[in-house]
């Protein structure tokens, strides 16, 4: 489907040197080094569109975003692709509970989430694929997996034997078993071969949608979806006959470190079971998003929605400027003072830029550079740009290159 608007990317002056990008993954760690027309692909888990776009959303969808303009800066030819997991638990659940139709729900939530990510000046990604735009796929990369022996059923209900893939595990067996109840699984289900075994094929139950297939009238289960979205539009119709000495499909994998098991583990483990070829060199996770000392979650009714503080008239550059002040990786608190203090530097920032002429624009670009090539340190990158904002000496420089710099980088629309 086609996903929110593109923004323009001003140019950046040939004379800065962009050196590669330093990711400090949980898993693949190491120089993001393509440049000049090479191909990066980039795939991100999107969102399960049962409610709107709050924070820990926001700062994920950001990191990305940051990866995306830094590579082509870089010159590659980024390949970015989302998903939207519009048939899921989460939304089904919230469906009936409000009496609405499922696909009236789903339609109305990615609908806010792009009127949010256009807001917080976030690039669309290339292709943004519904799942049920692509159940003829999940069905026939279900068939491969059936016909190499890679599946079992239980009551209908098709498995993924993930044995073979178990002993790369990137949490121990039993905090896996613990989480994997917790994140959509069924540990305890009878008949299992291992209790971590995902679902790839629902059979229909009463009252929820179903598709036709060969495996029976049913629904896909989450991690497959996004294996075969990542593989069909990283890598073409011809995705199941890749190079077998590929070490890996494809170079990023993205979301939040909620994701890293069991979802990112379980779509990369379809994924090589299907090619034979490990999923990605880079698996890349961000920080959960609290508030104000507390776990932020829908449970708790605390989540912070980024289109009611849009609402509230706070500046979508502010909320961005304010993400960018904690590490990607690390988790965080949000609170107002956090987002008012961001504010006055957004301030502090504008009234720089207002001035005729200035001095160090050249130095503040090559510093904000430098700090995103190591592993996207924006804080580092923001404490520059605001020691120039309150030193600001007059000069012979013009503030422009500095403000599409900003743009360009950081995604600071001033």
């Amino acid at each position: 489907m086609n996903s929110w608007p593109t923004t323009y990317l001003p140019p950046l002056d040939a004379r800065f040197n962009v050196p590669p990008l330093l990711i400090e993954a949980a898993r693949g760690s190491g120089l993001l080094s393509q440049s000049n027309g090479e191909k990066f692909d980039m795939y991100v888990c999107g969102i399960t569109p049962y409610d709107a776009t709050h924070l820990g959303h926001a700062a994920t969808y950001l990191t990305f975003d940051l990866i995306n303009r830094y590579m082509r800066i870089r010159g590659c030819e980024v390949n970015f692709v989302e998903n939207i997991t519009d048939i899921d638990d989460p939304l089904l659940e919230r469906a009936k509970r409000d009496n609405v139709d499922w696909k009236d729900l789903a339609a109305s939530q990615i609908a806010l989430y792009e009127a949010d990510m256009t807001a917080l000046h976030i690039l669309p990604p290339k292709d943004f694929v519904p799942v049920t735009e692509v159940m003829p796929l999940v069905e026939s990369a279900i068939s491969q997996l059936v016909a190499r022996g890679f599946t079992y059923t239980i009551e209908n209900d098709l498995y993924f034997d993930c044995s073979s893939f178990i002993t790369d595990l990137p949490i121990s067996y039993e905090q896996a078993l613990s989480i994997f109840a917790e994140r959509g699984g069924d540990p305890e289900r009878l008949g299992k071969r291992d209790a971590l075994d995902p679902v790839l094929w629902i059979a229909h139950r009463e009252g929820e949608p179903k598709w036709n297939s060969v495996h029976g009238a049913g629904r896909p289960g989450w991690h497959i979806e996004c294996s075969v979205i990542a593989l069909r539009y990283l890598l073409g119709e011809s995705f199941l006959k890749q190079d077998r000495t590929k070490e890996f499909l494809i170079t990023l994998q993205g979301g939040g470190s909620d994701l890293i098991f069991p979802h990112h583990f379980m779509s990369g483990a379809l994924s090589e079971a299907l090619t034979g070829i490990s999923f990605a060199e880079h698996f890349v996770h961000t920080g959960m998003v609290g508030l104000d000392g507390e776990k932020m979650s829908k449970s708790k009714g605390n989540l912070v929605f980024v289109s009611k503080l849009l609402e509230e008239g706070r500046e979508a550059v502010a909320i961005r400027h304010a993400l960018l002040t904690s590490h990607y990786a690390s988790d965080r608190m949000w609170s107002d003072e956090i987002l008012k203090k961001s504010e006055a530097s957004i301030d502090l920032i504008r009234k720089a830029l207002a001035k005729d002429g200035v001095a160090g624009t050249h130095s503040l670009i090559s510093e904000i550079i430098l700090a995103l090539a190591d592993d996207l340190d924006t804080p580092r990158a923001l404490q520059s740009i605001e020691t120039w904002a309150l030193g600001n000496h007059n000069g012979d420089e013009t503030t422009g290159e500095i403000a599409r710099a900003l743009d360009l980088l950081l995604g600071l629309a001033l």
